[in-house]
Protein backbone atom coordinates (compact mmCIF):
# COMPACT_ATOMS: atom_id res chain seq x y z
CA UNK A 1 0.00 0.00 0.00
CA UNK A 2 1.29 3.45 -0.90
CA UNK A 3 1.46 6.13 1.76
CA UNK A 4 -1.10 8.33 0.00
CA UNK A 5 -3.56 5.42 -0.16
CA UNK A 6 -3.07 4.84 3.56
CA UNK A 7 -3.64 8.53 4.29
CA UNK A 8 -6.93 8.51 2.36
CA UNK A 9 -8.15 5.53 4.37
CA UNK A 10 -7.07 7.09 7.68
CA UNK A 11 -8.99 10.26 6.86
CA UNK A 12 -12.14 8.20 7.38
CA UNK A 13 -11.33 7.33 11.01
CA UNK A 14 -13.86 9.22 13.15
CA UNK A 15 -12.91 11.99 15.56
CA UNK A 16 -13.92 12.24 19.21
CA UNK A 17 -17.63 12.61 19.94
CA UNK A 18 -17.14 14.24 23.34
CA UNK A 19 -13.46 15.06 23.84
CA UNK A 20 -12.26 15.39 27.43
CA UNK A 21 -9.95 18.41 27.97
CA UNK A 22 -7.65 16.95 30.63
CA UNK A 23 -6.99 13.88 28.48
CA UNK A 24 -5.81 16.15 25.64
CA UNK A 25 -7.77 14.19 23.06
CA UNK A 26 -6.47 15.81 19.91
CA UNK A 27 -6.82 13.63 16.82
CA UNK A 28 -3.57 12.99 14.99
CA UNK A 29 -4.09 14.21 11.42
CA UNK A 30 -4.29 11.52 8.74
CA UNK A 31 -1.18 12.75 6.91
CA UNK A 32 0.98 12.59 10.06
CA UNK A 33 -0.49 9.25 11.15
CA UNK A 34 0.07 7.77 7.68
CA UNK A 35 3.66 8.96 7.62
CA UNK A 36 4.37 7.48 11.07
CA UNK A 37 2.76 4.15 10.18
CA UNK A 38 4.53 4.07 6.81
CA UNK A 39 7.88 4.79 8.50
CA UNK A 40 7.33 2.05 11.10
CA UNK A 41 6.36 -0.39 8.35
CA UNK A 42 9.44 0.42 6.28
CA UNK A 43 11.65 -0.16 9.32
CA UNK A 44 10.13 -3.60 9.83
CA UNK A 45 8.18 -2.80 12.98
CA UNK A 46 4.60 -3.51 11.84
CA UNK A 47 4.23 -6.31 9.30
CA UNK A 48 3.68 -9.65 11.09
CA UNK A 49 4.25 -7.91 14.43
CA UNK A 50 2.10 -7.48 17.53
CA UNK A 51 1.39 -3.75 17.67
CA UNK A 52 -0.04 -1.89 20.66
CA UNK A 53 -1.60 1.57 20.27
CA UNK A 54 -1.34 3.19 23.72
CA UNK A 55 -3.82 6.00 24.35
CA UNK A 56 -5.42 5.00 21.07
CA UNK A 57 -8.31 7.48 21.12
CA UNK A 58 -10.55 6.59 18.19
CA UNK A 59 -7.91 4.27 16.76
CA UNK A 60 -6.10 5.96 13.89
CA UNK A 61 -2.75 4.23 14.61
CA UNK A 62 -4.56 0.95 15.27
CA UNK A 63 -6.31 1.10 11.90
CA UNK A 64 -3.09 2.08 10.15
CA UNK A 65 -1.22 -0.85 11.71
CA UNK A 66 -3.99 -3.25 10.73
CA UNK A 67 -3.97 -1.99 7.14
CA UNK A 68 -0.20 -2.43 6.82
CA UNK A 69 -0.02 -6.06 7.85
CA UNK A 70 0.31 -6.27 11.64
CA UNK A 71 -0.21 -9.80 12.98
CA UNK A 72 -2.24 -8.47 15.92
CA UNK A 73 -3.33 -4.96 16.90
CA UNK A 74 -4.51 -3.85 20.32
CA UNK A 75 -5.74 -0.32 21.05
CA UNK A 76 -5.95 0.84 24.66
CA UNK A 77 -7.48 4.02 26.06
CA UNK A 78 -8.86 5.11 29.42
CA UNK A 79 -11.89 6.79 27.79
CA UNK A 80 -14.74 4.33 27.19
CA UNK A 81 -16.45 6.66 24.70
CA UNK A 82 -13.37 6.79 22.49
CA UNK A 83 -13.01 3.03 22.67
CA UNK A 84 -16.67 2.65 21.74
CA UNK A 85 -16.18 4.84 18.68
CA UNK A 86 -13.01 2.98 17.69
CA UNK A 87 -14.61 -0.43 18.16
CA UNK A 88 -17.71 0.49 16.16
CA UNK A 89 -15.62 1.81 13.28
CA UNK A 90 -13.37 -1.27 13.24
CA UNK A 91 -16.32 -3.66 13.27
CA UNK A 92 -18.07 -1.72 10.51
CA UNK A 93 -15.00 -2.05 8.29
CA UNK A 94 -14.04 -5.59 9.30
CA UNK A 95 -10.73 -4.50 10.82
CA UNK A 96 -9.47 -7.15 13.22
CA UNK A 97 -8.45 -4.91 16.11
CA UNK A 98 -8.89 -5.50 19.84
CA UNK A 99 -9.89 -2.38 21.76
CA UNK A 100 -9.77 -2.22 25.55
CA UNK A 101 -10.72 0.41 28.15
CA UNK A 102 -7.74 0.56 30.48
CA UNK A 103 -5.37 2.95 32.21
CA UNK A 104 -2.02 2.85 30.45
CA UNK A 105 -0.30 2.19 33.79
CA UNK A 106 -2.22 -1.09 34.16
CA UNK A 107 -1.35 -2.54 30.75
CA UNK A 108 0.44 -5.90 30.90
CA UNK A 109 0.17 -7.04 27.26
CA UNK A 110 3.54 -7.85 25.73
CA UNK A 111 4.06 -6.73 22.14
CA UNK A 112 6.71 -6.08 19.52
CA UNK A 113 5.92 -2.44 18.80
CA UNK A 114 4.15 0.40 20.59
CA UNK A 115 2.88 3.34 18.54
CA UNK A 116 1.53 6.27 20.53
CA UNK A 117 0.77 9.95 20.68
CA UNK A 118 0.82 10.49 24.45
CA UNK A 119 -0.65 13.63 26.05
CA UNK A 120 1.66 16.60 25.54
CA UNK A 121 1.21 17.69 29.17
CA UNK A 122 -0.38 21.01 28.26
CA UNK A 123 -3.02 20.67 30.98
CA UNK A 124 -1.83 21.13 34.58
CA UNK A 125 -3.41 17.88 35.71
CA UNK A 126 -1.62 16.03 32.96
CA UNK A 127 1.99 17.02 33.55
CA UNK A 128 4.42 14.16 33.03
CA UNK A 129 1.68 11.99 31.49
CA UNK A 130 4.03 11.21 28.62
CA UNK A 131 6.48 9.76 31.16
CA UNK A 132 3.91 7.13 32.17
CA UNK A 133 3.48 6.15 28.53
CA UNK A 134 7.20 5.81 27.87
CA UNK A 135 7.85 3.85 31.06
CA UNK A 136 5.03 1.45 30.20
CA UNK A 137 6.39 1.10 26.67
CA UNK A 138 9.73 -0.02 28.09
CA UNK A 139 7.95 -2.70 30.11
CA UNK A 140 6.02 -4.24 27.24
CA UNK A 141 7.79 -3.64 23.89
CA UNK A 142 11.17 -3.60 22.20
CA UNK A 143 10.42 -0.63 19.92
CA UNK A 144 8.38 2.51 20.60
CA UNK A 145 7.17 5.17 18.19
CA UNK A 146 6.20 8.18 20.27
CA UNK A 147 5.15 11.72 19.36
CA UNK A 148 6.22 14.64 21.60
CA UNK A 149 6.39 18.41 21.65
CA UNK A 150 9.76 19.20 20.10
CA UNK A 151 10.75 21.40 23.04
CA UNK A 152 10.42 18.40 25.39
CA UNK A 153 12.68 16.07 23.38
CA UNK A 154 15.75 16.74 25.60
CA UNK A 155 13.71 15.62 28.62
CA UNK A 156 12.47 12.54 26.76
CA UNK A 157 16.02 11.74 25.70
CA UNK A 158 17.19 11.88 29.32
CA UNK A 159 14.32 9.64 30.40
CA UNK A 160 15.03 7.11 27.65
CA UNK A 161 18.72 7.02 28.59
CA UNK A 162 17.88 6.56 32.27
CA UNK A 163 15.72 3.57 31.35
CA UNK A 164 18.53 1.97 29.36
CA UNK A 165 17.19 2.66 25.88
CA UNK A 166 18.18 4.83 22.96
CA UNK A 167 16.60 6.97 20.25
CA UNK A 168 17.77 5.93 16.79
CA UNK A 169 15.39 7.92 14.58
CA UNK A 170 13.47 11.19 14.79
CA UNK A 171 11.32 13.27 12.48
CA UNK A 172 9.70 16.67 12.95
CA UNK A 173 6.12 17.60 12.09
CA UNK A 174 3.79 20.57 12.37
CA UNK A 175 0.86 19.30 14.44
CA UNK A 176 -2.37 21.31 14.03
CA UNK A 177 -4.77 21.47 16.97
CA UNK A 178 -8.15 22.79 15.95
CA UNK A 179 -10.61 24.64 18.17
CA UNK A 180 -12.33 22.08 20.37
CA UNK A 181 -12.87 23.58 23.81
CA UNK A 182 -14.13 26.89 25.16
CA UNK A 183 -10.70 27.83 26.50
CA UNK A 184 -9.24 27.66 22.98
CA UNK A 185 -8.84 31.17 21.58
CA UNK A 186 -7.91 30.34 17.97
CA UNK A 187 -9.42 28.15 15.27
CA UNK A 188 -6.12 26.35 14.71
CA UNK A 189 -2.82 26.39 16.59
CA UNK A 190 0.21 24.64 15.11
CA UNK A 191 2.70 22.92 17.37
CA UNK A 192 6.20 21.69 16.60
CA UNK A 193 6.28 17.98 17.40
CA UNK A 194 8.85 15.25 16.96
CA UNK A 195 8.41 11.55 16.34
CA UNK A 196 10.94 9.41 18.18
CA UNK A 197 11.78 5.78 17.46
CA UNK A 198 12.93 4.41 20.77
CA UNK A 199 14.79 1.12 21.20
CA UNK A 200 14.04 -0.12 24.70
CA UNK A 201 16.85 -2.67 24.90
CA UNK A 202 20.35 -1.22 24.83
Amino acid sequence: MKKKELEILLQKVPSFDSPIPHLEQYLTSADIAADIIFTAHQLGDIENKIVLDLGCGTGIFSVGSCLTGAKKVVGIDIDKNSIGTARDYAEKNNYEIIFKVQDVRDVEIKCDTVIMNPPFGAQKGNRNADRNFIEKGFEIASVLYSLHLSKTVPFVNQLVSSLGGNIDYSKDYIFPIRWMFEFHSKKVVNYDVTLLRIITES
